[in-house]
């Protein structure tokens, strides 16, 4: 008989893509998800994954024990969400994927929460990018995301899959002190042409925000670095390499040497969190949800300095 422990690391590995993200996002050490998968393979005396280069890719055998793992977590998901409902109480494991500056800013005054009000809860964090996680809630990875979008770049959401509106998260202009623009009271987007830029990289929202909004007032953007982390953003402009809009979630005090100026019309992103359709009774579920939106009020009006 097959393992579901066995299946379930298997399907980490194809939903994350390597040994290493796959004991991350269960909570296990690499050796332990090598070891279940080899167990799974001798179960089933198959090969299920092959090397390639540093990393791994699965078998076609292995895609489809993966296909029938979905199914069965899908069942097993449903019989702990009916158990959930009649005790009537958020209880057990809650994985929880959320973006970057939302795992800073937001998420870990959520958790404590939860944890004080609800010990029969077990919440646990993985940090990943929004286009990301609505795979890994969609494939039953993890059970609950807090992810974004920009307006004029909505995030697509597959069907099986819910989401509930948790904020907006208002964006600003940085720019180094002694510019131009710092001490306005408001920059239009026009007047943006000829700066030099700051930003994350190609195939991030913010980044494609950014080029699409600068086109759209008639300006190419001239982006001088790029750097994942927003502190790394932050940084660049304090030393006077360029501008950056950065949303103010998870960004904390800005250092010395960094002015903060509105835009006009001022940009902003909305964070959602999603769940599959098959939980949405469970009471973990809905009390997260509620818990972020109960939070979301004082994070968002947090000063800059």
């Amino acid at each position: 008989m097959l393992d579901l422990q066995r299946l379930r690391a298997l399907h980490a590995v194809s939903v994350h893509g390597s040994v290493g993200a796959a004991a991350a996002a269960l909570g296990y050490t690499p050796s332990a998800v090598s070891q279940q998968i080899a167990k799974l393979e001798r179960e089933t005396r198959t090969a299920l994954l092959e090397r390639e280069g540093r990393g791994v890719r699965l078998t076609p055998e292995a895609h489809q024990l993966v296909a029938t793992a979905e199914q069965l977590l899908a069942i097993v998901e449903r019989a702990e969400t009916e158990l959930e409902q009649r005790r009537g109480i958020p209880a057990g494991r809650l994985t929880i994927a959320a973006f970057a500056s939302a795992a800073r800013g937001l998420m870990p005054g959520v958790l404590a929460d939860l944890a004080v009000r609800h010990p029969a809860l077990d919440a646990r964090l993985i940090e990943a990018d929004p286009h990301v996680t609505v795979g890994m809630v969609a494939k039953g990875a993890v059970d609950l995301a807090v992810v974004h979008d920009w307006d004029i770049a909505p995030l697509p959401v597959p069907p099986g899959v819910e989401q509930a509106v948790i904020g907006e998260d208002r964006c600003t202009l940085l720019v180094p002190e002694g510019h131009p623009f710092a001490g306005r009271e408001r920059v239009r987007r026009e007047e943006l042409g000829g700066e030099r830029w700051v930003c994350q990289p190609p195939g991030r929202v913010c980044h494609d925000w950014l080029v699409r909004t600068l086109r759209a007032a008639g300006h190419e953007p001239d982006i001088v670095h790029q750097a994942d982390e927003n502190p790394t953003l932050v940084a660049l402009v304090a030393a006077g390499l360029g501008v950056t809009v950065i949303p103010r979630l998870g960004r904390g005090p800005l250092p010395a040497g960094v002015a903060e100026v509105p835009l006009d019309p001022t940009p902003v992103r909305r964070l959602y969190a999603l769940w599959r359709t098959g939980a949405a009774g469970r009471p973990a579920i809905a009390e997260t949800v509620r818990t972020l939106r109960e939070h979301w009020p004082g994070v968002a009006a947090q000063p800059s300095r």
